[in-house]
C-alpha cells in the first residue's frame, strides 16, 4: 500500500492546479487508501474554495459530520485528511458547509466509485492491481495514423444491448462489465467492427439522460459493477483487436443536489453569469472554461479515462453548444464577447489546450468532436489556428443523406444534390460518418422505418444506405441494432430486439451488414486515402433522372480499386452502363440483390465484366451490367494507371497489430477467460 506522502496534495500540486496545468490532479484529490505511520486507512483532499468547513461521512462513522473534519491547506481551497481503519468499499460523502452556512451533502468530484442510484453516495476504490495485458497495443498505438486505418464503429449502450431476465438482484437485468465484455467482442469480432463507443459509462442518476448528464466523471456506472470490472470490459477487447471509444460530456452538468451544481453555495464549477452557466434547452449547468480550475478538472479527467483505463479515444459531445454563446438561445438570452461576436472564447482556448495535451501525451489516442454547425478546423492543428481535434462527426452528411433516404423515390431524381453535396466538403476535415442513437429516438423512426415503401422496399433501400454509406470517404459508425434493421426506435429501458433475427428478413440483413464490413476491412482502398482527394473518384455524380450514383475508390499504390453503384430507384436497369478503363476486369464481390441477402437473385455471383469500348461517363470505355431496382453492386478492379507517383505506405495498424496480435492473443484471451471464470468463483 502506497504512503500517504506519495498521494498528499503539496504546494506544487497547487500551484499547477491554480495554472490549469497539474493534468494527473486525479492521483492527489479524491479518496485514496493509503498507509501513514503504519497504520492503513484514506486521505480524502477535495477542493471547495468558498466553503466554511468540510467534514467526511460515511457508513464508517454513523453519518456523523462532527467525526472526520478536514482542514483547509493553501489558498486554494483544498481540504485533506487522513482516516485510519478506512477501507476500499467504504461509502461517504463530503459534508461541505457552504457560504450561507448550509450544510449540504456531495459526492467526491474525484471519486472513483459510487453507489447505485438513487443513494449517489460515493465509494472508496482503488484503481491499483488490476492486471492488464494490451501492453502491446498500446504500444502500437502510438504509431498508428488513425486517418488512414479502417474504423467501422459500433455504437452501443451497455444497459440496453442484452439484459437478463427479471430478479430481484437484479430487477432492470444489467450485465456486469465482464460478462457484458464477452457478449459485446463475440458480436463485434463477428460482424467486423473496428472499435466500439460506449456511452452512458460516467456515472448518472438518471437512465433517461442515456447518460449525458453526469455527475460523477471519474466513476464508471456502477450498474454494471466495480471500476476494475470496466478495466477487464476494456482488457478484453483490446485482447480481440477492438478498439474502445467513450462518450465524454464537457458541455454540462446536470443540477441534482449532491453533483457539482453549487458545490460550495457558488457558482464553483459553473459560469456565475446566469445566461452564460445554464443551458436553456436541457436545464443542466454549464462549466466555466475560464476558470484554470475548471478547466484542469475537465482536462485531467480526460487523461484519467486515457490512462488508467486505456481508452483509445474519446467523442466529445455537443461540442457546438461549448462553442458558440448564443446556442439553443434567443436575442435577449446571451451577451457577446469581448469582440462583440457570438464565440465562447474561453470554451475555445480549453478546447484547444485539451487537444493538445492529448497529442502531446503521445498515447496515440484519440479525440472525436460531436460538432453540427460550420466552424472551420474543427480537426486542424491548434499551431495552425485549429481546434485540434481528430475526427469531426459530418452531421451535415447525416442530415442530407436521411432526407434523401425518407424521400418517396419518385421525388428522389429533384433532390439529387443531397447526396452528392457532401463531397463538396468531404476533405475539409477528418470525418466520421455516422448513423448514430441520436437518429433512431424521439418519434424520428428506426433506419428501417425511415426507408420508404412496403417492407421489401424499406430493406432493399436500407441496403443501398448502407454501401453507399461506407463507400463514402470517411470513417464509420453505426448504432446498435440499426445492423439488423431493428424495427422500433431505441429506448434504454429495453434490451435491442435481438429476437427480431429468427426472421430472415432480418437475419439476411444482419449477414449483408457483416459481408459489407468485412469488404470495408479488407481493401485498403476504403480507408487509407479518406482525408485525400485522390482516394475518390466520381464516375457519375449527376444521373438524378435515374437516381443512381457510382463512384471509386483508390489506394494508395493504385492497385486496389472498388467501384459502387447505387441505384435508389425501384426499377431495374437491365442496360445500365458505367464508365470504365481500357482493358479492365470488373469483378461483382458485393450485390445487395443476392438472394442471401432476401434480394431477386438477378445477378450470378462472382460475375466478372470485361471494359469495352463504348464510351459513357466521359469515358472511351464501359461496362453494361444489369442494375437490379433499389440494387448496390460493388466491383473490385485492378490498378487504373495513375500517373502521380504513389504514396508510400507506412506501418499501419492492420501491419502492426497482425504480427503481433498472432501470436499474443490466444494467450491473452485464454488468460481473459480464465480471469472471467475466477471471478465468477
Amino acid at each position: 500500500m502506497v504512503n500517504v506522502k506519495q498521494v498528499k496534495v503539496t504546494e506544487f500540486d497547487q500551484h499547477l492546479f491554480g495554472g490549469g496545468n497539474h493534468y494527473e490532479l486525479y492521483k492527489k484529490l479524491g479518496a485514496h487508501p493509503c498507509e501513514m505511520d503504519g497504520t492503513q486507512g484514506v486521505y480524502f483532499a477535495v477542493w471547495a474554495p468558498n466553503a466554511r468547513y468540510v467534514s467526511v461521512v460515511g457508513d464508517f462513522n454513523g453519518w456523523d459530520k462532527g467525526a472526520n473534519p478536514l482542514r483547509r491547506i493553501g489558498g486554494m481551497g483544498i481540504w485533506e485528511g487522513f482516516i485510519a481503519g478506512v477501507a476500499e468499499g467504504a461509502v461517504y460523502k463530503y459534508c461541505v458547509n457552504n457560504v450561507h452556512g448550509v450544510d449540504v451533502l456531495k459526492a467526491d468530484p474525484f471519486g472513483t466509485s459510487t453507489e447505485v442510484r438513487p443513494s449517489n453516495a460515493t465509494k472508496v476504490a482503488s484503481l491499483d492491481g488490476f492486471e492488464w495485458n494490451d501492453a502491446s497495443w498500446l504500444e502500437d498505438r502510438k504509431g498508428w495514423d488513425m486517418t488512414e486505418e479502417p474504423m467501422y464503429i459500433y455504437e452501443v449502450h451497455p444497459g440496453s444491448w442484452m439484459k437478463h431476465p427479471f430478479s430481484y438482484e437484479n430487477p432492470q437485468g444489467y450485465y456486469n462489465y465482464r460478462e457484458f465484455a464477452h457478449s459485446l467482442t463475440d458480436y463485434v469480432v463477428k460482424m467486423g467492427y473496428t472499435h466500439v463507443e460506449l456511452i452512458g459509462i460516467a456515472e448518472h442518476p438518471f437512465d433517461g439522460s442515456w447518460g449525458y448528464q453526469v455527475t460523477n466523471y471519474y466513476a464508471p456506472t456502477s450498474r454494471h459493477g466495480s471500476p476494475k470490472d470496466f478495466m477487464y470490459l476494456v482488457d478484453y477487447l483490446h485482447a480481440h483487436g477492438i478498439g474502445v471509444i467513450l462518450d465524454w460530456v464537457p458541455a454540462h452538468f446536470p443540477k441534482d443536489e449532491h453533483g457539482l451544481a453549487t458545490f460550495d453555495g457558488t457558482c464553483q464549477y459553473e459560469y456565475f453569469d446566469y445566461q452564460k452557466g445554464n443551458h436553456p434547452q436541457w436545464g443542466t449547468k454549464i462549466f466555466d472554461y475560464g476558470k484554470n480550475e475548471v478547466a484542469n478538472f475537465l482536462i485531467s479527467n480526460a487523461l484519467y479515462w486515457i490512462k488508467e483505463y486505456h481508452i483509445d479515444g474519446l467523442r466529445v459531445d455537443a461540442v457546438a453548444s461549448m462553442l458558440y454563446l448564443d446556442f439553443c438561445r434567443e436575442p435577449g438570452q446571451w451577451q457577446p464577447n469581448e469582440l462583440g461576436d457570438n464565440r465562447n472564447l474561453e470554451a475555445i482556448a480549453f478546447l484547444k489546450h485539451l487537444n493538445q495535451v492529448i497529442k502531446d501525451s503521445g498515447d496515440g489516442a484519440m479525440i472525436i468532436a460531436e460538432e453540427s454547425s460550420a466552424w472551420p478546423m474543427i480537426t486542424g492543428d491548434v499551431k495552425d489556428g485549429g481546434l485540434g481535434f481528430t475526427f469531426k462527426w459530418n452531421m451535415g452528411w447525416m442530415n442530407d443523406f436521411l432526407k434523401y433516404m425518407e424521400l418517396d423515390p419518385i421525388y428522389r431524381q429533384y433532390h439529387h444534390n443531397l447526396m452528392n453535396f457532401s463531397m463538396m466538403y468531404a476533405y475539409k476535415e477528418n470525418y466520421i460518418q455516422v448513423l448514430s442513437h441520436d437518429e433512431v429516438v424521439h418519434l424520428k423512426h428506426s433506419m428501417v422505418e425511415k426507408m420508404p415503401g412496403p417492407i421489401w422496399d424499406k430493406f432493399a433501400n436500407l441496403k443501398g444506405a448502407y454501401t453507399y454509406m461506407t463507400g463514402h470517404p470517411g470513417k464509420k459508425l453505426l448504432f446498435m441494432g440499426q445492423d439488423f434493421a431493428q424495427l422500433r426506435e431505441w429506448s434504454e429501458e429495453r434490451e435491442i430486439d435481438w429476437h427480431l433475427l429468427a426472421d430472415p428478413r432480418h437475419a439476411s440483413m444482419q449477414e449483408f451488414m457483416k459481408d459489407l464490413i468485412h469488404l470495408y476491412r479488407e481493401h485498403p482502398c476504403m480507408y487509407e486515402l479518406d482525408t485525400k482527394e485522390e482516394g475518390f473518384t466520381w464516375v457519375n455524380a449527376d444521373d438524378n433522372d435515374r437516381s443512381i450514383f457510382s463512384f471509386e475508390r483508390h489506394s494508395k499504390d493504385g492497385k486496389d480499386n472498388l467501384l459502387f453503384i447505387c441505384n435508389f430507384n425501384p426499377v431495374d436497369r437491365v442496360d445500365y452502363r458505367f464508365g470504365a478503363y481500357r482493358n479492365r476486369l470488373y469483378k461483382l464481390v458485393l450485390n445487395s440483390d443476392d438472394l442471401k441477402y432476401n434480394g431477386g437473385g438477378k445477378l450470378e455471383e462472382n460475375l466478372v465484366l470485361k471494359s469495352e469500348e463504348i464510351p459513357a461517363d466521359g469515358r472511351d470505355y464501359s461496362v453494361g451490367v444489369s442494375l437490379p431496382a433499389y440494387g448496390a453492386l460493388v466491383f473490385s478492379f485492378k490498378s487504373v494507371g495513375q500517373t502521380k507517383k504513389p504514396v508510400p505506405k507506412p506501418a499501419t495498424k492492420k501491419k502492426a497489430v497482425s504480427e503481433k496480435k498472432s501470436v499474443e492473443k490466444k494467450s491473452v484471451a485464454k488468460k481473459a477467460d480464465a480471469d472471467q471464470k475466477k471471478g465468477e468463483k
